[in-house]
C-alpha cells in the first residue's frame, strides 16, 4: 500500500522531483565521489603510481602537521578571525533588520534595503580590488588619514590591520544581504501583538525588545549554531586575495596553508590530510554547539 502510494505522489510530483535532479547531480560529483579521494590523506600519494600503487603511512601526514611549526598559526588566525566575525559582524545584519522593520515610509525603507543589499552583488575579486586599491599608500583611506595627522603606508601591509580591514569589509558587503532572513521572520510575527502593545502604551523600543528581538531568538539561534559549527572553516578567495608574505603571521589560514600545501608544493596528501582535520573538527564543534543549544534553549539544528 505505501509502495503504490510512493509510485502515485512520484507521478503526481515528477516536475518538482526533475527540478531536484541538477541539485542532486551537483552534490554526487562534486562532493560525494570525490571523497574517495581522502584515502591519500593515509598515503604517500605520488600521481605516477595513484592510488593503488601508492604508500601506506597511516596517520604520519596528521602527526607531521600538528608537530610542526605551522599548525598553530594557521588554527589560531582561523579561530581568531571566525571570532571576531561572530562578536563583531553576526549581530550587525540583526540590528539592522530590525532598524528597517522600524522604518514606516515605505519608499523610503525600499531604498535602505536596496542599498543595504548592493554590496552583495559585487565580485569578490572586485571588491578585494578596490580594498586593495584604497589601502595602497596612495590609496583613497590614507588621503584620510593624511588629512588627520597620520602618514602613509600601505594598511593592508600592517599585520595589526588586517583582522579590522578584514571583518569591516566583511561587515560592509553582507550585512545588508544577511538581514533578509531576519526581515521575513519579523514580517511573520502576528500584527496583533504589536496593536496590544500600542494600547497598553508601550513605547518602539518596548516593542522591539519585548515582541520583535524574542521572536527573531529562534532563528537567531539556528543562525549561529550554523555559523559556529564552521568555526574552522575561513573563506579562501579574500584571504588568498588580501594578504602578502607580510601579513602571513596573522592572516595564514587552515584553507591557504593547504592550497600552498597541496597544491604550490605538490603535497597532496598532506593537504589532504590538514583538510580531513579541519572538516573533523567543525563536525564536532557544530554537534557540540547543537546538543549545548537543544539543552539550554531548545532550539536546535536536529
Amino acid at each position: 500500500m505505501k509502495k503504490a502510494k510512493w509510485k502515485r505522489n512520484f507521478v503526481r510530483y515528477r516536475y518538482i522531483y526533475l527540478m531536484l535532479l541538477p541539485v542532486l547531480l551537483y552534490y554526487a560529483v562534486f562532493c560525494y565521489a570525490p571523497m574517495g579521494g581522502i584515502v591519500i590523506a593515509f598515503q604517500n600519494f605520488k600521481p605516477a603510481l595513484g592510488i593503488a600503487g601508492s604508500k601506506w603511512v597511516g596517520l604520519k601526514h596528521f602527526v607531521t602537521f600538528l608537530t610542526g611549526p605551522y599548525a598553530w598559526r594557521v588554527i589560531r588566525n582561523t579561530l581568531l578571525l571566525n571570532v571576531l566575525q561572530i562578536v563583531f559582524a553576526f549581530p550587525v545584519p540583526i540590528i539592522l533588520a530590525l532598524m528597517i522593520n522600524e522604518v514606516h515610509h515605505k519608499k523610503y525603507k525600499k531604498v535602505v534595503q536596496t542599498i543595504s543589499y548592493m554590496p552583495h552583488f559585487i565580485s569578490l575579486i572586485v571588491m578585494c580590488g578596490l580594498l586593495i586599491t584604497f589601502c595602497r599608500s596612495d590609496g583613497l583611506f590614507n588621503d584620510i588619514l593624511v588629512m588627520l595627522g597620520f602618514e602613509r603606508t600601505n594598511l593592508l601591509a600592517q599585520p595589526a590591520l588586517f583582522r579590522p580591514l578584514y571583518v569591516m569589509s566583511g561587515i560592509w558587503q553582507e550585512a545588508g544581504w544577511g538581514s533578509i532572513i531576519y526581515l521575513a521572520t519579523l514580517s511573520g510575527i502576528d500584527p496583533g501583538l504589536y496593536e496590544a502593545a500600542t494600547i497598553d502604551g508601550a513605547s518602539r523600543f518596548q516593542k522591539m525588545r519585548y515582541i520583535s528581538v524574542p521572536g527573531l531568538v529562534p532563528i537567531i539561534i539556528v543562525q549561529l549554531i550554523m555559523r559556529i559549527g564552521n568555526i574552522l572553516t575561513m573563506g579562501f578567495e579574500k584571504v588568498f586575495l588580501l594578504y602578502n608574505p607580510l601579513t602571513y603571521d596573522v592572516a595564514d589560514i587552515i584553507s591557504t596553508f593547504i592550497y600552498r600545501q597541496g597544491l604550490e608544493l605538490s603535497n597532496y596528501s598532506f593537504g589532504t590530510a590538514v583538510g580531513i582535520f579541519n572538516s573533523v573538527v567543525n563536525l564536532v564543534v557544530l554537534v557540540t554547539a547543537n546538543t549545548i543549544s537543544r539543552r539550554v534553549t531548545e532550539e536546535s539544528l536536529w
